[in-house]
């Protein structure tokens, strides 16, 4: 499995463009898999940059409905003719930072390329979408903020809209995640993956903090229980991955916009 990682929060090369998002293209079983589309067309040019072309692409996935994961799916739509993107059936609802709207564009909701998902879906052999909203919570989550509106009311988010690829590949099990909201504790034990690549949603911890520290020290310790390879960027944040990587060393590696990296 071939992974390359069109646009993440940070660069090494200076002819590609960061921003603060996601967008990884997968290469497995003869197909191509993107995973998120950052939030805006930056995914679409670093990739034309890269040699990737986007109408390649068989399937996509989006992992959740904020802004940072789902801005580029017109970008996406304009360079790819036939994909369907995949993605919860709750994705477009009222997602907030405070009063910021971070939801998607709603005037896509009815875009005849989705291809709204309410439960564990297998898309082709070996490639499934799992879906968080029908597993119940084993460690408790941050909503870090987050709030989804309903009724005129906000409300802490839950992250019901998030969903997880997951590439099952020569006795393997490759889960992808945009954000792990949901916590990387509850994904190791819904999911028991050999790789997890992706955000990992601890950037607001501090492990200078005493009861940040604690909170990372918990999370370490499931991480090293798991035996699990991580991959991960974005939303995991520079210190916590410090901290991270001194637990865990080799297990555990970053990267960046432009990087490319074999499974």
């Amino acid at each position: 499995m071939n992974v390359a990682v069109l646009c993440e929060n940070t660069s090494r090369d200076p002819a590609l463009t960061p921003e603060h998002g996601l967008s990884l293209l997968v290469e497995t079983a003869g197909r191509v898999i993107l995973l998120d589309v950052g939030q805006s067309d930056a995914f679409a040019k670093n990739a034309e940059r890269m040699g990737l072309s986007l109408a390649d692409v068989d399937l996509a996935v989006l992992s959740h409905g904020h802004y940072d994961h789902g801005g580029g799916i017109s970008a996406f739509f304009a360079r790819n003719t036939h994909a369907p993107l995949y993605l919860s059936d709750r994705a477009f609802g009222a997602h907030y930072h405070g009063e910021r709207y971070i939801g998607l564009d709603r005037t896509l909701a009815e875009h005849p390329r989705l291809r709204p998902v309410k439960e564990d879906t297998c898309l082709v052999s070996g490639v499934s979408i799992l879906s968080s909203s029908v597993r119940a919570l084993k460690h408790p989550i941050d909503a870090s903020g987050l709030t989804v509106r309903e009724g005129g009311v906000h409300h802490p988010e839950p992250f019901l809209h998030e969903q997880y690829l997951l590439v099952e590949e020569e006795g393997r099990r490759i889960l992808f995640s945009g954000c792990s909201h949901r916590g990387v504790r509850n994904l190791l034990a819904w999911f028991s993956p050999d790789v997890l690549v992706g955000g990992l949603h601890l950037s607001g911890l501090d492990p200078s903090d005493e009861g940040d520290r604690q909170t990372l020290a918990a999370v370490a310790e499931e991480m090293e229980r798991s035996g699990t390879r991580f991959l991960t960027g974005h939303c995991t944040g520079e210190r916590a991955y410090a901290y991270l990587k001194e637990r865990l060393g080799e297990r555990i590696e970053a990267f960046s916009t432009g990087d490319r990296f074999r499974i």
